[in-house]
Formats: structure tokens, C-alpha cells, sequence
């Protein structure tokens, strides 16, 4: 086969490829906001959920960033994003639970994100909700999901929510219009490389 017959070859797959994603955009036409689950034990779970945070804003939205377990206030992303105009940012957490070692401390400070998470979510001006590892309160039981589910169907309709964390349970899955499961193949963290800021925080 010679040159030309691979280009008209590539060609007509490629046009054959164009139709069918033409067909599925022409098909997607509805507007709403959209429940998003970033999740799995690799990672980047967060760093992509800020990465959509700094999207939103590009796009003149609202944004409020609530973290539930994170309790340092130096990280890149905070230093960046929240000193922009348009987005609120919450650090809520007491730390990693085994830091911590007290169950109520946890559940009393994942009671209270929510309740500054809960305000955002009836706010029509906020485009986009950012819930940095929520999923680890329905882990830990420290909020009922059925509680977290009703308000997020009852939020604002074209309002987006991220949620972050590992272990997202079934029904927050299957309540997502999209989930991502990030899955670890290597981390420097396993051969001795400490967290380094820029990469880690």
C-alpha cells in the first residue's frame, strides 16, 4: 500500500469517526448541572476537581470549595484559586483520622462543613460546589447519605457539584451523571519520596 492509499484510507476512517461523534453531541442537547464523582485509590482525585474549579472560573462562574478532612491551609492550589474573585474556600477538616484519633472531633467538623456545604448547594449563584473527600464522611458515618443525595437533587438545576474521595458508595455513584475512578499504577510515595510541594500539597 502506498502513501496515498494510507492517507485516503486514514481519511475516510476519520470522517466515518466525525460522523458518529457528530451524531452523539447533536444527540446530548440537554442543559443542567451536573453531579460529579471523582474517586478511587489513585491520585489526582482533588487536583482534577480544582483543575474543573479553575474552569469555572475562567467561565465567570461562582465557585465554593469545601474540604471535610483537609485541615492544612498551604497547599498550591489554595494559594492560587483562593485568592481569586468569584470562589469561596472553606478548610474544615481536623486531618487524616489517624492523626486526629477522636470519631466525634470528625464527625463534628464534617456536621459543620456540611452545613456551610448545604447553604451553597440552595444558592443559585454558585455555578459550581466543590466537596474535597465528602466521601469519607459517608465512610465514617460521621453524615447520613440519604441526607447529602435529598440536597443534591434539590440543588439549583444548572448548579454542578464535584465530589472527591476514595470508596464513593453505591448510591452516590449511581446518583452521579459522571463518575471517575482513578486507579494507582506507581507512586513516589511507595519508594520513598517524601510529599513534595507542587506536587503533593
Amino acid at each position: 500500500m502506498n502513501e496515498a492509499d494510507r492517507d485516503a484510507r486514514h481519511q475516510a476512517r476519520m470522517q466515518r469517526k466525525k460522523e458518529v461523534i457528530d451524531q452523539k453531541i447533536g444527540a446530548a442537547a440537554a442543559e443542567r448541572g451536573v453531579l460529579l464523582v471523582n474517586t478511587g485509590n489513585g491520585k489526582g482525585k482533588s487536583s482534577a476537581a480544582f483543575g474543573v474549579a479553575a474552569r469555572a472560573l475562567g467561565h465567570g462562574l461562582r465557585v465554593a470549595v469545601v474540604q471535610f478532612v483537609k485541615s492544612r491551609t498551604d497547599t498550591g492550589e489554595e494559594a492560587v484559586l483562593g485568592k481569586l474573585p468569584g470562589i469561596a474556600w472553606h478548610v474544615m477538616g481536623e486531618g487524616f483520622t489517624w492523626e486526629t484519633q477522636d470519631a466525634g472531633r470528625d464527625a463534628a467538623a464534617a456536621r459543620a462543613a456540611w452545613e456551610v456545604a448545604a447553604a451553597y448547594l440552595r444558592d443559585p449563584g454558585v455555578g459550581l460546589v466543590l466537596l474535597d473527600e465528602l466521601t469519607y464522611a459517608f465512610k465514617y458515618q460521621w453524615l447520613p447519605l440519604d441526607e447529602v443525595l435529598a440536597d443534591f437533587a434539590a440543588r439549583p438545576a444548572m448548579q454542578h457539584v464535584i465530589v472527591t474521595g476514595r470508596a464513593a458508595p453505591e448510591a452516590l455513584i449511581a446518583a452521579a451523571d459522571t463518575v471517575t475512578e482513578m486507579q494507582p499504577v506507581k507512586h513516589a510515595f511507595k519508594a520513598g519520596i517524601k510529599a513534595m510541594p507542587g506536587m503533593e500539597f
